[in-house]
């Protein structure tokens, strides 16, 4: 028996790819750093309908995760096991921003990026009574008194675009840090605020339907889904900002296992209904591979330093 058993062990050392051969054979955690309901944790959902077609059988379980503009699942992330059953979005800019004020346990090397898979440009939204409609009155208004502006957190995208606005106009806003985008657009929607800086996917379709205002959009161009709203830029403010959203693993995992979950989220990324549920959550595709994400999160890190040097919070 310890001969048999013996001969088994030294089969799955030699031949690695043959105890893998069945991954996953249990639910894959996806860890979503967001509360249920928000964009982030839609992009989770409807990769999961989309990956279900290229890997038959296999089962996906959501954890949301929310707390501390995404650091407690960004930890989570970082501190799952190694086996390959857990997963987790990573989201701008909030996923450097703790990194660089210092108050993370975890790194970008903490991490295996698998890719992107989105982004969600950000935009200025007011309620639909206030007499706010455009970026000169908005600006007329906070150097009057200081506006009641809603953020997602600190340290997040909405946050930093409300930081480097306050520093292109002089003005200081009376920034209030949400739990999440629900909840920004709850007080949009309440008239509990002045203004929110916040994502175009949380705010598209109440604009449209005329139950709130969007007066500028942080983007280089306008976007064609709202093409009768300015950008900032257009306006005389050249300040852009935008969310990514994507995929990662904790780091150590065996690379046979990476490949897989690498390969699946390229495959989820061209999926024709796949990029349908985008369209229709109104998510900006913008695919990115491992490196490349990996890149473009260590040049956000750098941008964000020295933005915080010269701004902490």
């Amino acid at each position: 028996m310890k001969k048999l058993l013996a001969l088994l062990v030294a089969m799955v050392f030699a031949f690695p790819g043959y105890a893998l051969a069945d991954y996953p054979e249990k639910p894959i955690t996806i860890i979503v750093p967001s509360k249920a309901g928000g964009s982030t944790d839609t992009t989770a959902r409807i990769f999961i309908n989309a990956a279900k077609k290229y890997w038959k059988g296999a089962d996906f379980v959501v954890q949301n995760v929310p707390g501390s503009g995404g650091q407690k699942g960004f930890e989570a992330i970082a501190r799952a096991k190694t086996d390959g059953y857990t997963i987790g979005l990573l989201f701008t800019t909030q996923v450097v921003s703790h990194i660089v004020a210092k108050r993370s346990i975890y790194t970008l090397d903490s991490f295996h990026m698998m890719g992107n898979t989105v982004d969600d440009p950000v935009l200025i939204a007011v309620p639909l009574e206030s007499p706010i409609t455009d970026l000169a009155s908005f600006v007329e208004a906070a150097k009057a008194k200081p506006l009641t502006v809603a953020v997602n957190g600190i340290g997040s995208d909405d946050f930093i675009a409300a930081k480097k606005f306050e520093n292109q106009i002089g003005a200081t806003f009376n920034l209030l840090p949400t739990k999440g985008s629900t909840e920004q657009k709850a007080m949009i929607l309440g008239n509990h605020c002045d203004a929110s800086f916040m994502n175009l996917s949380q705010m598209h379709s109440q604009h449209k339907a005329g139950t709130a205002r969007i007066i500028a959009m942080m983007t280089a161009e306008r976007s064609a889904l709202l093409p009768d709203v300015k950008t900032a830029k257009e306006q005389g403010y050249n300040v852009t900002m935008t969310a990514v959203r994507g995929f990662a693993t904790p780091a150590g995992i065996d690379k046979d296992i990476l490949d897989k979950l690498d390969d699946l989220l390229v495959k989820v990324n061209s999926d024709p209904d796949y990029i349908a549920d985008c369209e229709k959550n109104v998510f900006s595709r913008l695919p990115m591979s491992g490196p490349d994400f990996r890149t473009y999160l260590d040049e956000l890190q750098v941008e964000t330093q020295k933005f915080y040097d010269k701004n902490p919070w």
